[in-house]
């Protein structure tokens, strides 16, 4: 039996990771809130109002594109998403399209939607739209690739049969997390490719910018020692102050 849930707004973990983005700005980027009470004020009970359902796209949440698709309030048909307990398809995997006019063939997943469900398999499953059409020009008619579900529309492929397989995730002597073909048990390794973000194509040729990066040495760099003193007394440390009254005796009943 398939349980299908509403679209949700929680962002994927491989899109968090992809952006190279910390949750918390990723967050704030694609949240609309149409009115807030002010803080700061004991009288204001805590309010917010804003938008709870997003229409997630190929568009990253944290474009302006994103926020232009989820700007207005369009009556659209409504999304559902079949979950997808542990997330199995990453950028750069072999895959081969089950449906479509492209049923298959086999390609190379370029970009991976886990809010809908989705990957993009590259130079397949495309399509022809028309864009910067007006009045007065045309347009450009342009190939674009459709996304493609998960859970029904592409298979990785073995790497021993070079057939689409379904796979599940064991683990191996040394501890390791793998995926592996049910076909012929044969173990499918996660690409190189996945590690790509928007920054680098991998963490090892990954050059530090310092307007944006804080540098190894200074997150290694120890500043804080912690200590049984009050503020205070770390104060008083800090200027020399030395305290030699003794405190009377206080008793309480």
């Amino acid at each position: 039996m398939r349980i299908f849930g509403y679209l949700a707004k929680k962002v994927g973990d491989l899109t968090v990771k992809y952006s190279n983005f910390p949750e918390s700005y990723i967050k704030r980027s694609f949240e609309q809130v149409y009115w807030k009470n002010p803080t700061g004020y004991p009288q204001y009970p805590k309010a917010v109002v804003a938008r709870k359902r997003f229409r997630f796209t190929t568009n990253r949440p944290w474009t302006g594109q994103f926020r232009q698709q989820n700007d207005r309030d369009v009556h659209r048909k409504k999304v559902f998403l079949e979950p997808v307990g542990e997330w199995s398809f990453f950028r750069g995997d072999r895959v081969e399209i089950m449906v479509g006019k492209d049923k298959g063939k086999q390609g190379i997943v370029s970009q991976v939607i886990q809010e809908r469900n989705w990957v993009i398999v590259e130079g397949l499953n495309t399509h022809l739209r028309t864009v910067g059409k007006d009045k007065s020009f045309p347009g450009v008619v342009i190939q674009s690739e459709a996304p493609l579900l998960v859970t029904t529309g592409v298979k990785l492929v073995d790497p021993e049969t070079l057939k689409p397989t379904e796979i599940e995730w064991r683990y191996t002597e040394e501890g390791d997390k793998v995926r592996v073909s049910k076909a012929s048990s044969r173990i499918i390794p996660i690409p190189k490719a996945s590690e790509e973000t928007i920054d680098y194509k991998s963490k090892e040729v990954y050059i530090e910018n310092e307007q944006k990066d804080t540098k190894a040495d200074v997150i290694a760099k120890v500043t804080f020692a912690p200590k049984l003193n009050t503020f205070e007394m770390d104060i008083m440390e800090e200027m020399g102050i030395k305290e030699d009254r003794v405190p009377a005796k206080s008793y309480w009943y």
